[in-house]
Order: C-alpha cells, then sequence, then structure tokens
C-alpha cells in the first residue's frame, strides 16, 4: 500500500467505498467521538474548514472509534444525527472502527506507520487528524488537542498543489 487509495473501507451504511474516489482531493481523515471533551471544539472547527475550503476540494472522512473511554457507543445513524443536529456539519461518516490493537482498521494501521505519533505510533485519544494531499500522501498528523483550524495553512499549501 502506497498511499490512502489503495484502501477500500465501510461507509456509516455498511457499503464499500473506495477511498481512490477522492483522488485529487485534500483529505483530513479523522477518528471521531460523541462524548469526547473534545467534541464540540473539533466538530465545531472541521466544519469550519469544510465550509471554506470544500469547494476547492477538501473532504473531511469521519471514522468514529469507541476505544477511548468508551465515547463513541451510539451507531453510526444515531452519530450522523447528533453532528447533524447539534453542528449542522455533515463530514463524511464511515463505520466505526478501531484504531488501535489487533482489530486495527487496516487503513489506520498505515496512517500510523506512515506518519507515527509522539514517543510512539498509536492513537492516543480522539480526534487525531491526519492531512493527505491530493496524491494521497499523508502530509501530517495532528494530536487530539490540537485545534483544526491550527491547520489552515497547511490545508491553504496543499490545496495550492496540483496532482
Amino acid at each position: 500500500m502506497s498511499s490512502v487509495y489503495d484502501f477500500t473501507v465501510k461507509n456509516a451504511n455498511g457499503d464499500d467505498v473506495t477511498l481512490s474516489q477522492y483522488k485529487g482531493k485534500v483529505l483530513i481523515i479523522v477518528n471521531v467521538a460523541s462524548q469526547c471533551g473534545l467534541t464540540n471544539k473539533n466538530y465545531t472547527q472541521l466544519k469550519e474548514l469544510l465550509d471554506v475550503y470544500k469547494k476547492d476540494g477538501l473532504e473531511v472522512l469521519a471514522f468514529p472509534c469507541n476505544q477511548f473511554a468508551g465515547q463513541e457507543p451510539s451507531c453510526e445513524v444515531d452519530i450522523a444525527a447528533f453532528v447533524a443536529d447539534k453542528f449542522k456539519f455533515e463530514p463524511t461518516l464511515f463505520q466505526k472502527i478501531d484504531v488501535n490493537g489487533d482489530k486495527a482498521s487496516p487503513l489506520f494501521t498505515f496512517l500510523k506507520n506512515e506518519k507515527g505519533g509522539f514517543m510512539f505510533d498509536a492513537i492516543k485519544w480522539n480526534f487525531t487528524k491526519f492531512l493527505v494531499g491530493r496524491d494521497g500522501k499523508i502530509i501530517k498528523r495532528l494530536g487530539p488537542t490540537t485545534d483544526p483550524k491550527d491547520m489552515k495553512k497547511d490545508i491553504e499549501a496543499a490545496l495550492g498543489e496540483r496532482m
């Protein structure tokens, strides 16, 4: 596997989605949870980024994960409704996954291997963000406490690059 475009994942309805359909887009791939202390800030700022940059090719791919203190117990339908109702935000939502351990999503295993974290590669908490360029290569990994708005310059640079 050489880029995120090599992966197929399941959307919130359980259907296969090949990430190659996002070729030429800039992606924010993020593990999300509805009952986390970081939820409000992250969803609010991710929505703001998408509102500004979607027309230029930005997409947010949200992967619910219940591995951290059980903070995403809901099903995908309820998660989508919560995010749409509370934040007026409709990221591309995928099926709930594990990001660490033996059952970790192959996509997140790839992301971690490509851009390791501070001290070790494991995802440490909800809202770890990966910025992916138009070529499907990971540009940057940002930790859970990094505000999405702090990605603005990197997003603009990535959007300015052509494949």
